[in-house]
């Protein structure tokens, strides 16, 4: 049976599902990927199995995801799961290689958005352009950036916000000061 209260949203096998569903990937495709059964994948997606360590860091690379997205977070208080989260129970989401920090602000990854808050630290830079098959508007709080959309750059300042539909995209922060927005990304790419 489905869990629709959103109390009972916050498990492993529902925001495994999403990523899974948001990156197009099949039940059986990944099963294959990890070299376990459709049943298995379909019983930890409904939090009837718990996977392994070993399987984690497998569902992770197949999926394209930091492992910490799979591993569990600080509870909420009873009567705020799914609904609320709290300045210290937010979870850590992509990876501080090119000086930006994230994480997720959404409760769970099963809405067809996620906000995430993203801390882009002093003198960093993506590096590459990036393009996904997602819409995204963000909101600079603090700071400043410097961002190419579509091959057009903006100098984005605190209180500006910004769109991105599936165009080819980069950011830089080449200021003495760290950037913070709040992105909304429709589907989930976490």
């Amino acid at each position: 049976m489905l869990h629709t209260d959103p109390a009972n949203s916050k498990t492993l096998g529902a925001d495994l599902r999403a990523i899974r569903k948001a990156r197009g990937v099949t039940l059986t495709d990944l099963a294959e990927r990890l070299g376990r059964s459709v049943g298995w994948l379909s019983q930890v997606e409904r939090d009837l199995s718990d996977p392994s360590v070993d399987d984690l860091r497998k569902i992770s690379a197949a999926l394209d995801v930091p492992i910490s997205m799979l591993f569990s977070h600080a509870a909420a208080p009873a009567g705020e799961e799914g609904f609320v989260v709290r300045k210290g129970a937010r979870r850590s989401i992509g990876n501080r290689e090119a000086g930006l920090v994230e994480e997720l602000l959404s409760p769970d990854l099963t809405d067809d958005f996620e906000v995430v808050h993203s801390t882009f630290e002093p003198r960093s830079d993506i590096g590459e352009a990036v393009a996904r098959p997602t819409q995204e508007v963000g909101y600079l709080v603090s700071g400043k950036l410097d961002l190419w959309i579509a091959g057009r750059k903006f100098t984005i300042h605190p209180g500006d916000s910004f769109r991105i539909k599936g165009e080819v995209h980069r950011w830089s922060n080449p200021y003495d000061e760290p950037a913070v927005a709040i992105w909304v990304i429709a589907p989930p790419v976490y």
